[in-house]
């Protein structure tokens, strides 16, 4: 019979255990897991709240990379315009010293031309005088008398004229 007591079951013995169970679970259930699952809901809160932060950042980065994208497409584009408008005006200024050139140029001949003119017309009329006064002296000493000045200067003007116009 003493092996039957080391086997026997002692309902008293297990049901002060169960008890003893029911009360460590109860006491580790208010101090233990009431605590864990509130940390852990506070921990899985701010979690999502940091996921959400972080979305909300990508977000934000995403828009204002969008915009700078945007911002250094306009600045391309303008500085495009601005290079061409600059090329534009280059060539019109260009342009403008050109025509400013070729019209002092022009007016450098034209001035030059009047003036070969002029001293063309200076220089025949030196000639004629220098003849008329040589002619003069020379028929004065053919004849032997003097001729008035008028009618001479006439005889010569006639025959340069004459001879201007053979060329």
């Amino acid at each position: 019979m003493q092996n039957l007591d080391i086997i026997s079951i002692n309902i008293w013995q297990i049901v002060i255990s169960l008890a003893n169970l029911v009360i460590l679970f109860l006491i580790l259930k208010k101090f233990l897991f009431e605590p864990v699952k509130k940390i852990k809901a506070q921990r899985e809160n701010e979690i999502e709240t940091q996921y959400k932060k972080a979305e909300k950042a990508r977000k934000e980065a995403a828009d204002l990379k969008a915009g700078w994208e945007d911002k250094i497409t306009t600045a391309d584009q303008k500085a495009d315009e601005i290079i061409s408008e600059a090329v534009e005006r280059a060539n019109e200024r260009n342009e403008i010293m050109l025509y400013e050139s070729r019209e002092k140029a022009d007016q450098i001949i034209r001035k030059a031309k009047a003036d070969i003119e002029r001293d063309r017309r200076e220089a025949r009329e030196t000639i004629k005088k220098e003849i008329v006064d040589v002619s003069q002296v020379i028929s004065e000493q053919i004849i032997g008398r003097e001729i008035n000045m008028d009618d001479h200067r006439d005889l010569i003007d006639d025959a340069i004229d004459k001879l201007g116009e053979t060329k």
